[in-house]
């Protein structure tokens, strides 16, 4: 069972994972051994924040500044899926 995701944590990339631009589609893909996974435009914008520095709610705020109506929940619910894909990791801030 996956430990909860705070608002505190501090998530980033998990070794072996990389953020890439598709050179064909000009879309942003997260790169990993098993695959790859085309993020849409507001996905790609709450992987680019998640460095390990910005907590959560940075990360949902950054977000929220650039894009109208981005709600947290929906940043939380993001990171959570890609946690579960084993594509980032949550550092306990």
């Amino acid at each position: 069972m996956t430990a909860a995701l705070l608002l505190t944590d501090r998530p980033q990339l998990r070794r072996g994972v990389r953020a890439a631009t598709d050179p064909l589609s000009d879309e942003t893909v997260l790169l990993f051994p098993e695959g790859v996974l085309i993020l849409n435009e507001t996905a790609a914008a709450v992987v680019r924040q998640c460095d390990g520095c910005l907590s959560v709610a940075e990360v949902a705020q950054a977000v929220g500044e650039v894009y109208d109506d981005v709600a947290v929940a929906d940043v939380m619910s993001l990171l959570r899926d890609l946690i579960a894909q084993k594509l980032l990791v949550a550092n306990r801030g």
